[in-house]
């Protein structure tokens, strides 16, 4: 008989636990399913309200509670407890699934044969007005997932499916695959990134990866992350990774800095100071640009020290 865990990674959000549970077991799945939660290490009373929603009728719910801080801790653990179900559901403790999500994720395992699938990812802001500089283009960067009415194959990453809304066959990782450590979130920290790397694997791999528009979820995005500032510490967080871990060597460094890096860069401000002084719009998109070019430059200064313990940087 086949299986399905749903699985939610929860970091102090107990107040949101019940209306999470409440929708995930008013769910119609064609196959059984449980319900996992993984709290990694909630200072609130997550537990107590686990153990309450525990005995409540409908679907089964069991909790786990993952020492190891942060997301990426929290999901392989998921997929550890779910070794003996034939198939793996995310959720996060911020989003709500739309009616049809669970049954539309089985549909694309099962009768679609995928490997992986994804759906939309609805951006629900807590705020009466959307701030006027949070433009369309900047919603992907807050989690939305929006790519087409109807349902396709996914194969490279100009359509991604992430982590927050997002359905595996298990046997996909019993090869011992899992969520990068070093694209590790913890708490409510800002970046991550482990979800991109995961979807790089899975293309790699030629894995069978589909996108359902109608296994549909809203996402609830927190007042403090609505500010430039999260935008560009994001872009600063995600460049300071790639400069860090995923850009080649190259033949010719200043201080393990390539000098083409450095101009791009440099290239990246100017455009966005043009862009303030001509009061034109997309200051805040290049700027991220920036930000994005100012972590890589960082990430690989790390790296070329970390190389070799005896080098010092006046800075």
């Amino acid at each position: 008989m086949k299986t399905m865990t749903v699985a939610v990674c929860t970091y102090n959000r107990a107040d949101r636990l019940p209306t999470l549970i409440k929708a995930l077991r008013r769910q119609k799945c064609p196959i059984f399913c449980e319900i996992l939660v993984v709290d990694n290490n909630s200072s609130d009373d997550t537990q107590e309200v686990l153990r309450e929603l525990a005995q409540l009728e409908g679907t089964s719910l069991r909790f786990v509670r993952e020492t190891k801080q942060g997301i990426v801790h929290a999901r392989n653990r998921a997929i550890d407890e779910s070794r003996n179900s034939a198939y793996l559901v995310f959720i996060d403790d911020d989003e709500l699934p739309g009616p049809s999500w669970l049954n539309a994720a089985v549909d694309a395992l099962d009768r679609e044969e995928a490997e992986c699938v994804g759906g939309e990812i609805r951006v629900s802001l807590s705020v009466a007005e959307r701030p006027s500089w949070l433009e369309e283009e900047l919603l992907p960067f807050l989690g939305e997932v929006k790519h087409s009415a109807e349902p396709f194959w996914v194969t490279d990453r100009s359509t991604p499916v992430w982590s927050g809304n997002i359905a595996f066959r298990l046997s996909l990782f019993a090869d011992g695959l899992r969520f990068d450590s070093r694209y590790n979130r913890q708490g409510h920290a800002v970046g991550g990134g482990e979800d991109a790397i995961m979807l790089d694997l899975l293309l790699k791999r030629r894995v069978r990866i589909r996108y359902r528009p109608d296994m549909v979820i809203d996402h609830f995005v927190d007042a403090w992350k609505l500010r430039r500032g999260y935008f560009l510490k994001l872009h600063y967080n995600s460049g300071w990774k790639m400069g860090r871990w995923e850009l080649p060597d190259y033949p010719h460094t200043v201080c393990g800095l390539p000098p083409f890096m450095v101009a791009q860069a440099l290239r990246q401000w100017v455009n966005a100071l043009s862009l303030f002084l001509r009061s034109k719009s997309g200051v805040l998109r290049q700027t991220m640009n920036g930000a994005h070019a100012l972590g890589m430059i960082a990430g690989r200064i790390h790296g070329w020290v970390g190389k070799d313990n005896k080098k010092n940087l006046w800075w």
